[in-house]
């Protein structure tokens, strides 16, 4: 049963890693303009391919000002496979931010519980194949079947975020404590998980009289992967303007991934601007560019919601550094 152990994939990433903020590194939890802020991912990768992997991500952050960070949860969901391999994780964040009038420096720290699962009937082994007929249900396999099918598993992360003017760099990693996801006694453990990002913001209004609303922003990105062998960067540009984003990427799928062009819509829509309320929803395309064919995968769809509010029963309107540069001004 040792290929069992082998049972192990990388974690998958968000072409819309700017609307998955918390998942990006939990530096991110807690920055954004409210009190209040709800998140939610779908990813549906390759969609016409048998098995094709699905993610989603819900993540709640709490702004508590008074001790300049706050707490957040985090649910995140994949399947993949014809073998219906399932992994859950629920992951509890706290953050903390320094800082002055032209820099934020953010801390996250990051714990949680992985179950990992996967149905054995729906994998197929070579002595259930006939020479002619192909794949027959009918011939019982005499591979080992493991006696369990599921696992959990403690998880740990942490990460750091600077914003200093108009620049903003950050760094997590996840998995810090590698934990063992074998279904048998063959160790099998999940690497570290390796995120760097950087992003700047470009007033291409810096000179007029307008308030931060009506201007419009260039915002390239780069964000660099890194698991095991697996590697891949993310590089691209939004163009922003009234609560609308616009943005265009090309992701690069190292070694054992395809590379991607991606296009991004994102649209915010203040419904209460003075209480800082503030639905936000958007759309993602992945075309293939090598080693998959679009024509064979219809390529990867995200969508995402967000939602931002103000408390109308927070005592305290002060915010620590609320006069500063902060994340959220670079998507």
């Amino acid at each position: 049963a040792g290929w069992v152990a082998g049972l192990s994939g990388q974690d998958h990433q968000y072409s819309q890693f700017f609307n998955a903020p918390v998942y990006l590194n939990p530096a991110l939890n807690d920055q954004f303009d409210g009190d209040l802020r709800a998140n939610l991912v779908y990813r549906n990768q390759w969609t016409t391919l048998p098995g094709s992997p699905r993610y989603f991500t819900a993540s709640v952050d709490y702004n508590i000002p008074q001790f300049g960070g706050g707490i957040g949860l985090m649910f995140t969901r994949g399947t993949e496979g014809s073998a219906y391999l399932v992994k859950n994780n629920i992951s509890g964040i706290y953050s903390y931010s320094v800082g002055a009038d032209n820099f934020v420096l953010s801390f996250g720290l990051q714990a949680g519980l992985t179950n990992r699962t996967i149905n054995w009937n729906y994998l197929v082994f070579s002595d259930q194949i006939d020479p002619r007929l192909g794949f027959d249900p009918a011939l019982a396999t005499n591979a080992e079947i493991p006696p369990y099918n599921n696992r959990f598993y403690f998880d740990t992360g942490a990460g750091v975020n600077l914003v200093w003017g108009d620049f903003m760099i950050g760094g997590a990693v996840q998995h810090i404590n590698r934990p063992n996801e074998s279904f048998t006694g063959v160790k099998a453990t999940l690497p570290m998980r390796i995120a760097a990002h950087a992003s700047y913001r470009w007033d291409l209004n810096r000179y007029e009289n307008l308030d931060e609303d009506e201007k419009s922003f260039l915002i390239p990105s780069v964000v660099l992967y890194k698991q095991a062998t697996a590697q891949s960067v993310s590089a691209g540009l939004q163009f922003k303007r009234r609560g609308v984003n616009a943005g265009l990427w090309y992701r690069s799928g190292g070694e054992n991934g395809p590379g991607a062009v991606v296009v991004s819509l994102i649209f915010d829509l203040f419904i209460n601007k003075e209480g800082g309320e503030k639905l936000r929803f958007g759309i993602s395309h992945d075309a293939p560019m090598s080693k998959l064919s679009y024509s064979n995968t219809s390529g990867t769809t995200e969508g995402s919601i967000g939602y931002e509010t103000t408390l109308p029963n927070r005592a305290a309107p002060y915010r620590k550094f609320q006069d500063t540069r902060r994340c959220y001004d670079f998507y």
